[in-house]
């Protein structure tokens, strides 16, 4: 497609889970989904904004005249979620991480954050409106297709999760409401489809490098906002896979133009994302009357919240390639994981141990010892890692026992006396005595027999290199 010549325009808005407590409550942002304790019903209707009207979407919702069931936990929820007490002050935590991220898309702090009601009657907000409150203006990020303009960061709360639905009720569960949010969206600048999908990874990127933001499925979100000549701006939502970015695009494109060839109107609309490309409606568009100010909340001064220097991810995947000699996957699997900062620390107090070795161990053998053994060693800590390759690197644990010594952590059941070496005139003597046994047997089954017999407490190198002489 002729993108320009189309008139396509396009705009992203991400929204990501921040990894603190609650934005107006000191609740924690566990994500329960099971064993609620707590239960009760609203019903909502619809106000009129800061301009006098009420927003159509917020009618539309009214309309279907449903009853909402909400489900809690007690120990993820409170009279806040619940709408029975009024809001706590913002969390302060929440608001530095958003201005960091602010920060690092080079937008411009707001002087006082004024938090705002959204009028929200479908039931995934208790209270009938979200709260959220912006932080930053005029910020921007470099693609490959030029700068694209972000001229808007925000600050809001989650909605609730909704479990059931029917034509007359509709059951949520309160443990995601009110998870602080980063919402960053982007102008209309957007080239194509592709293009869209390469500025979600870039934004997602920069945020995942505060490494203050929660991982996972559901803990970000695309929006995408689409039009083209003759017609007008459709929200598409619930992208969770960044791949179907560019397919959903094409998909709306190819709605409208199917419609102006009818000599149909194309409405406004917020539809949602389905597979195969296709897209179903929600509701009307939301305009500017569902906008409220927060009486409850006083006004934030940000200036006095200190920001750190934060190094990208991108930037940190080429600099463990050129200090450390990762491979460029590697790098990228460990800039990008939550095993970023053990991965430095091992590095900087180790003076054997190499940086590929570190990394390997910490991407590869949790996932190797849940093949292999079926054992999830996922409890176990970074200052043990960090004890572990310390041993390693003081050459009392053989490198080829990391696997075995993981298993041993994980259980509680490590001693490192278990991994004494063996001299290497003992070594040498098994290894001469296992080959001259074993005369027709080739390379690769005697340097298994022997790992198996000395199980993790020699080096595979060194064994190696003996099995050769021996054979020579």
């Amino acid at each position: 497609m002729d993108y320009e010549k189309l008139g396509f325009m396009c705009g992203i808005e991400i929204h990501q889970q921040l990894e603190t407590h609650k934005l107006y409550c000191e609740c924690p942002s566990i994500v329960h989904d099971k064993d609620p304790d707590i239960f009760f019903s609203r019903k909502l209707r619809a106000v009129a904004g800061e301009t006098g009207k009420v927003d159509a979407a917020a009618s539309h919702e009214k309309k279907k005249d449903r009853i909402f069931n909400y489900q809690a936990c007690t120990t993820s929820s409170c009279l806040v979620e619940m709408d029975e007490e009024p809001p706590h002050p913002m969390n302060k935590e929440a608001l530095e991480i958003g201005l960091q991220a602010a920060h690092l898309f080079n937008a411009k702090v707001i002087d006082e954050i004024q938090v705002m009601r959204k009028t929200v009657v479908d039931g995934s907000n208790v209270s009938g409106f979200q709260r959220t409150a912006l932080i930053a203006v005029d910020g921007y990020i470099d693609t490959s297709k030029g700068k694209i303009n972000i001229p808007l960061i925000c600050l809001e709360e989650e909605a609730a999760k909704k479990v059931t639905e029917d034509d007359k009720t509709v059951t949520f569960r309160l443990d995601r409401l009110g998870v602080p949010l980063i919402e960053v969206s982007t102008d209309a600048g957007i080239k194509d489809p592709d293009h869209a999908k390469e500025c979600a990874e870039k934004i997602g990127m920069i945020l995942r490098s505060t490494s203050r933001v929660k991982r996972g499925i559901g803990t970000i979100r695309q929006d995408v906002n689409v039009s083209i000549k003759g017609g007008v701006r459709t929200e598409i939502k619930g992208f969770q896979d960044l791949k179907s970015i560019p397919d959903i695009i094409i998909g709306e494109i190819s709605r409208q133009q199917k419609l102006l060839k009818k000599g149909e109107k194309v409405k406004s609309t917020v539809r949602k994302a389905e597979q195969g490309g296709k897209t179903v409606f929600l509701r009307p568009m939301p305009g500017s009357a569902r906008m409220y100010p927060e009486t409850d909340i006083l006004p934030v001064i940000p200036s006095d919240i200190a920001l750190d220097d934060i190094e990208l991810i991108d930037d940190k995947v080429k600099r463990y390639g050129k200090e450390f000699g990762l491979g460029e996957d590697l790098a990228k699997k460990v800039a990008k994981s939550a095993a970023s900062a053990t991965f430095e620390k091992a590095i900087e107090k180790s003076k054997v141990i190499k940086g590929p070795f570190i990394a390997e161990t910490l991407i590869s053998a949790p996932r190797e010892i849940r093949r292999k053994n079926d054992i999830d060693i996922s409890n176990v800590s970074e200052n043990q890692y960090l004890n572990l390759f310390a041993l390693i690197d003081a050459g009392k644990v053989p490198k080829g026992a990391i696997l075995d010594a993981l298993v041993a952590i994980s259980k509680g059941k490590f001693n490192k006396d278990a991994y004494k070496g063996v001299s290497q005139a003992e070594l040498k003597k098994s290894i001469a005595e296992i080959v001259k046994d074993n005369p027709d047997k080739p390379f690769g089954a005697l340097m298994g027999m022997i790992m198996a017999k000395f199980s993790g407490k020699v080096d595979g190198k060194v064994v190696s290199e003996i099995i050769k002489e021996q054979l020579k």
